[in-house]
């Protein structure tokens, strides 16, 4: 028996043994690429005696499983039946349980998830129940014992609280089943705070162990509060581990109620106003509450009787939800009849109704407010009056019944002499009815856009987090077709009409700002013919801001641009949250606005490469700016876009002070601005040296090989190649930088703009002065993209666009967009991004990294030098000739003549230039002149040449 144990032991160690050979072994052969076969076979040579050894072991198992083989058939059992029997019944219920059970996991699966919910609130429900029954009633039984065992000693003295813990969360379940997003917050502040507090019970009854028994344990806080304040007891004592348990139920309390601890003093006061020990403060807009309602009241009396039975209709339980939303609608129409208005002359009442005044009471009779039941503004519900609502008829382009019903009943349509009014009122069934609406639906917003990277890893473990882009507020639906535009066209055609112009309204696309209505012309009739009724056009629709384009790009159509009198904005957040954007991910890629198409404008600054920004003040330039800025932020990390801000107004971009993405602070000395772009130029000398080195014509292949490690360093270099940012570079007023440095600036814009393109520098300039002193030719030429806001003159215009347009724009971020490569700009509406927005997400990107800036952007290489004029180039030479006659104290021509090797008049100049300096004295005909500088004051001399201060 002790040599078969024996040797069984080494069998087992041999085997141990081997096989750490055999994997050391293994490993050392696949490091150098052999198979693992040798190693196993060359393992056995360093212990042969323990291998011999548990060979007989190794073996004795297979003897005994060839002897075990035949032992069942020899005598067969009488109970061989019954046993099999007994076995197929087993499994077979197991089988059927298993399927039962299956089948039930599955219709689980398939049920409603509010059904779930609702069971496992009454899950909790009934648990609570089982568990206070166990500890408030000692229950007795299994089940009692089994709650004793388990809450009473998890809890101890506080398991008469766990039944209203597990009660609460049911009810919470019930009545709050479609918020699961807090679920996890609630549960991991539930856990703090029981840890918590149990820890301090358990201390306060004398921390007991498990020595104390259990009972002692359970009198105390349980076997959670002896699992949570022992480790701190044992290492760190009960001075500082109550401390600790006290801050954990804070934590645990904040995180169940969602509390902020910034916030702990307004949720105190709001407590404190509930009950009524606080006065509440004021708010803005509980002044208008009784306003409202009797404004309310008094619109509705107005109604006629079956506009009041269809909003009636139209507000039944359960149809809310699929027809209107009343609460947005509610809030617009406040907020229109709450913003102060001037008392605007009023036109007199029994003044014949023109086509402006049909229009404006057919877009208040198809206000959304008026067709749901809720009020419009004042000045809408001061339109209704007369004008019936009803929705079949105006679907189907019946005319508008307003005040004049008996005047078209008498056929004025007909009249000539009767105008235009009678002409629009006639014409909106006739000519309108067949033009279709040709703008682009709105992208819709509910499928499932690409994933976009939230979290990015940034050289030195840093991981940046992208502002989420729900910090920008949501835009409203676009805006349809309109009674207003209808009544448009049936101007239109009056006017084409009346002129005898064979020509015809084909369809209208609206904007956000304007609508273009596409002109189709007869045979041989000229665009001219068009282009010529451009004031009576304007008469004709009331509006003096008509545009008319000949011919819309890629249509054979002329169209004529009019703004809305309803006007929508355009959120920065809604361009930004479309699929194409999501779908791209470069970092330049910047949100622009809506066009008048109704499609979204988004615009990449490496492909354009440099843009100029222009308009007047109040057109939306400066909104533009902000744009391009967060953009960027939103998008980009400060690894893949670096700024440099230039701000000569110091209150533009002060809101962008401290963010991460800049290279610098923010520019606000005309001068330093100077110098950063000649920093700016410098900088990109050096990327092109970098390219030309390592044989790459782009910073994106070149960034490419960097990371992908095809870039090396040359041997013996102790350089670190990291990949280059974009550097985008905002000029926000170039007006002001060119009437400090205008020779300075512009050689620096003209070097960037030329070359800087593959250099991966993006420049952005922006002026509210456009004109010719400003905006040279030489920028022009070389900043191919541009886009003008309103401005003052034609002559604006025509220098920012080299062409008409600018001047009929209606501001407030009503622009023209002319990328590069583009013959004709594209009207759109700049995005907007409120200041709120805007410090957001600064606030956010300050919170994932400090700005790292570079000090050598303001500071040249040198200091500025001040040369006079009339030196010109010849600085070098003038410096060469003072150093020669000062040192030799003998001023002659011929001398300068020899020892510079220039001509005779060249010598003359740099003699004249020295006299006009006082370094010699005047000519005395043939003879040499007086040097009237001593040779140890040479070096102030060549100082005050170069135009640096003496020494």
């Amino acid at each position: 028996m002790f040599t078969g144990v024996g040797n069984g032991n080494l069998g087992t160690m041999a085997s141990r043994t081997s096989g750490k050979g055999s994997q050391g072994t293994a490993g050392t052969a696949k490091r150098v690429g052999r198979t693992p076969g040798p190693a196993k076979k060359a393992a056995p040579a360093k212990k042969t005696a323990p291998k011999k050894a548990s060979a007989p072991t190794k073996r004795a198992p297979a003897k005994k499983a060839a002897a075990k083989r035949p032992a069942p058939r020899p005598a067969p059992s009488p109970t061989n039946g019954v046993y099999r029997l007994v076995r197929a019944v087993w499994l077979g219920t197991a089988h059927g349980v298993g399927a039962v059970f299956r089948s039930i996991g599955r219709g689980a699966k398939g049920l409603d998830p509010a059904h779930r919910k609702d069971g496992l609130a009454l899950l909790l429900l009934g648990l609570a129940l089982i568990v206070a029954a166990g500890t408030w009633s000692n229950l007795q039984g299994p089940v009692g014992d089994l709650v004793e065992m388990l809450v009473t000693g998890a809890f101890g003295r506080l398991d008469l609280l766990a039944p209203i813990l597990l009660g609460a969360m049911a009810v919470r379940l019930i009545l709050y089943p479609e918020r699961p997003d807090a679920n996890g917050r609630i549960v991991i502040g539930l856990s703090a705070l029981v840890v918590g507090v149990l820890g301090q019970v358990h201390i306060a009854c004398g921390s007991p162990g498990r020595e104390d028994g259990t009972e002692a344990m359970q009198d105390a806080g349980g076997l959670v509060g002896w699992a949570a304040s022992k480790p701190l007891i044992f290492m760190m004592g009960e001075v500082l581990a109550v401390p600790l348990l006290v801050l954990l139920t804070l934590f645990g309390l904040l995180v169940v109620t969602a509390t902020p601890v910034n916030a702990i003093p307004r949720r105190l006061r709001q407590l404190g106003v509930r009950l009524g020990i606080v006065e509440p403060a004021y708010e803005p807009g509980e002044v208008y509450e009784e306003d409202d309602e009797r404004y309310d009241e008094q619109w509705r009396e107005a109604l006629p009787a079956g506009t009041r039975r269809g909003a009636e209709r139209r507000r039944a339980p359960g149809d809310d939800d699929a027809l209107y939303d009343h609460d947005s609608a509610e809030a617009e129409a406040l907020t229109k009849r709450r913003r102060p208005r001037r008392p605007a002359a009023q036109p007199a009442m029994n003044r014949p109704m023109d086509a402006v005044d049909v229009a404006a009471a057919a877009a208040a009779a198809l206000d959304g407010a008026v067709l749901n039941g809720m009020p419009p503004s004042p000045v809408v519900a001061d339109l209704t009056q007369g004008v019936s609502v009803d929705r079949d008829r105006e679907r189907t382009g019946t005319p508008v019944p307003g005040a004049r019903d008996a005047e078209r009943g008498d056929g004025t349509g007909k009249d000539r002499g009767a105008g235009r009014a009678g002409a629009a009122s006639a014409g909106v069934p006739d000519h309108s009815g067949g033009v279709p609406d040709l703008t682009k639906p709105t992208p819709e917003r509910t499928g499932d856009l690409p994933a976009r990277a939230e979290q990015l890893q940034l050289s030195g473990d840093i991981t940046y987090s992208l502002p989420s882009l729900d910090l920008l507020e949501r835009g409203g639906p676009g805006k349809t077709r309109s009674a207003a535009n209808d009544a448009v066209v049936s101007s239109l055609t009056n006017v084409f009409t009346e002129f005898k112009v064979d020509a015809v309204v084909t369809g209208f696309t609206r904007g956000p700002t304007v609508t273009r209505y596409e002109i189709e012309l007869g045979p041989a009739v000229k665009v001219e013919k068009i282009t010529a009724l451009a004031k009576n056009i304007a008469y004709a629709v009331a509006s003096p801001d008509v545009r008319i384009i000949s011919p819309i790009p890629g249509k054979s159509a002329v169209g004529i641009e009019i703004p809305n009198s309803d006007r929508e904005m355009v959120n920065l957040g809604d361009v930004l949250r479309l699929a194409d954007a999501a779908e791209d991910d470069h970092p330049m890629l910047v949100a622009l606005g809506k066009n008048v198409e109704g499609g979204y404008e988004m615009a990449n600054l490496a492909k354009m490469p440099h843009v100029l920004v222009a308009g007047a003040t109040g057109s939306g330039k400066s909104s533009c700016i902000n744009c391009l800025i967060t953009s960027v932020m939103v998008r980009a990390t400060p690894e893949d876009v670096r700024m440099v801000l230039v701000d000569p107004k110091r209150v533009e971009l002060t809101a962008y002070e401290g963010i991460p993405h800049l290279i610098t602070p923010i520019i606000t000395n005309p001068k330093k601005a100077a110098e950063a772009l000649q920093w700016v130029v410098r900088e990109m000398d050096l990327r092109y040296d970098d390219l030309a080195a390592f044989g790459y014509r782009h910073i994106d292949d070149f960034n490419h090989a960097v990371r992908t490690g095809k870039a090396k360093t040359p041997e013996g270099s102790e350089r670190e190649l990291t990949p280059y940012p974009y550097l985008l570079v905002i000029v926000d007023e170039l007006a002001d930088l060119m009437m400090v440095a205008p020779r300075d600036v512009e050689d620096s814009i003209v070097r960037i703009t030329q070359l800087a393109r593959a250099a991966g520098i993006h420049l952005v300039l922006a002026t509210q002065r456009p004109s010719v002193d400003v905006v040279t030719g030489l920028i022009k030429a070389n900043v191919p993209s541009r886009l003008a806001f309103a401005t003052s003159s034609l002559a604006d215009s025509r220098v920012i666009l080299d062409q008409p347009g600018a001047e009929k724009l209606i501001g407030k971020g009503d622009g023209l967009f002319l990328p590069m490569g583009a013959n004709k700009p594209t009207r759109m509406q700049g995005a907007f991004v409120t200041e709120d927005e805007v410090a957001a997400i600064v606030q956010h990107c300050k919170d994932q990294m400090a700005p790292v800036f570079r000090d050598d952007v303001v500071v040249g290489t040198k200091q500025k030098k001040e040369i006079d004029e009339d030196i010109g180039d010849d600085l070098d030479l003038l410096c060469q000739a003072a150093e020669l006659v000062v040192s030799t104290q003998f001023g002659s021509t011929s001398m300068l003549q020899r020892k510079l090797r220039v001509g005779f008049a060249k010598a003359g100049r740099l003699m004249d230039l020295m006299e006009s300096r006082n370094i010699v004295g005047p000519s005395e005909g043939s003879k040499a002149r007086d040097v009237m500088v001593k040779p140890d004051e040479l070096d102030g001399v060549l100082a005050v040449i170069r135009g640096e201060s003496a020494p």
